[in-house]
């Protein structure tokens, strides 16, 4: 099954770049939309669900460090797939065209290869496989369970919730001020910083990003998931409120500095979470929870620009410079981290009601 829905995952992903590309010929962006969007989504959700799913099961001495290794690679894919991109346009293009849709088509080739080639190495430990030397607990401990819920199960808990509130309210603080990161240096900094170190700063966000998800993630096995979580939400909530005394203080090191940390966070958050619904669900649905989880994602990713990109405009339109727009934007993504505290403040083991009678750890849905 586990196969299956990585080889399902490659033919939406791939097949989302051709209809994509399709669309990009007929002059269509609803067909773009349907293709790049809708059906390439679907193939994304389906082949990061599965990997991360397998990883938790391979590594349970190291859930966290197999996550926080396994996303680190999904955002570092961009460093990839943005520079072939460019190079593919330039191959493709003629006076006629740009070569959009030709590049599409290649990388929707690239990635359906590539993406079947995984599908077919993925594979499940054996039923009571451990790592050597690992001897698992034979009980519970503090919000770490030996037990599972199943997925119909856990959407009945407020731990879900509960979690669902922290992955939401970490994304849209992190992905909101990414998506503005450029603009937003160059305008609390006018004359200082140029579109080009403007461009540097974004790609040395990204790397921290990047770092982020491991170093986060694998620092969570040793202080608990929700202690990690703690600290993104209380250092994040004091990096936010001091931005903009950067811009006050003019110190552009600073700036990148808080920045730097933020999104460390930012993706240390999106590669914790897995491990956390690990310890609490179990591993029986963990891929088939998780994906329900992230629709958080999913949300926050409107969320977070809309309220930057909302409250910047809103400013600007009431007479406040450019320099100071973001202020008050930076004081409300603060606010929010606060309610995720709380929200990761309130968790705790769930109810023995919800755990299942069976203990078969075979029967993830995503297997």
């Amino acid at each position: 099954m586990r196969v299956l829905t990585c080889r399902v995952a490659a033919c939406c992903f791939g097949g989302g770049f051709v209809v994509a590309a399709f669309g990009v010929y007929i002059h269509n962006i609803w067909v773009i939309y349907l293709g790049y969007g809708v059906i390439g989504g679907i193939g994304l959700g389906l082949g990061y669900i599965s990997p991360v799913s397998t990883l938790i099961k391979w590594f349970p001495d190291r859930p966290g460090m197999a996550t926080g290794m396994a996303i680190m690679g999904f955002g570092g894919g961009a460093f990839i797939a943005s520079p072939l991109s460019n190079q593919l346009m330039k191959y493709y293009s003629t006076p006629q065209s740009v070569g959009v849709a030709s590049t599409f088509l290649t990388l929707g080739a690239i990635y359906f290869v590539m993406m079947t080639i995984g599908a077919f190495l993925v594979r499940l430990p054996a039923k009571g496989w451990k790592p050597a030397g690992f001897v698992p607990p034979a009980q519970s401990q503090r919000l770490i369970t030996t037990r599972n819920v199943d997925v119909n199960e856990a959407l009945k808990t407020p731990q879900f919730y509960l979690l669902w509130g922290v992955l939401f309210l970490n994304v849209t603080a992190g992905i909101g001020v990414l998506g503005q990161a450029s603009a937003m240096s160059q305008e609390m900094f006018p004359g200082r910083v140029s579109v080009d170190a403007a461009a540097g700063f974004v790609g040395l966000l990204s790397l921290f990003n990047m770092a982020g998800r491991f170093f986060w993630a694998s620092l969570s096995d040793y202080i608990g998931r929700k202690a990690t979580y703690m600290i993104f939400f209380l250092l994040g909530t004091a990096l936010y409120a001091f931005v903009p005394t950067t811009g006050q203080l003019g110190s552009v090191a600073l700036f990148v500095l808080c920045y730097a940390v933020i999104l460390s966070m930012y993706g240390g958050g999106f590669a914790t979470i897995p491990a956390y619904l690990r310890d609490i669900f179990g591993t029986m649905h963990v891929g088939a929870i998780h994906g329900r989880l992230l629709t958080a994602w999913s949300a926050a990713g409107i969320a977070g620009p809309a309220i930057v990109n909302y409250m910047r405009q809103y400013q600007i339109d009431h007479g406040v410079p450019k320099a100071q727009a973001y202020n008050t934007t930076m004081y409300v993504m603060a606010g929010l981290l606060v309610i995720g505290f709380l929200c990761n403040f309130l968790m705790k083991a769930v109810n023995e009601r919800h755990y299942a009678r069976t203990q078969d750890e075979t029967a993830d849905l995503f297997t």
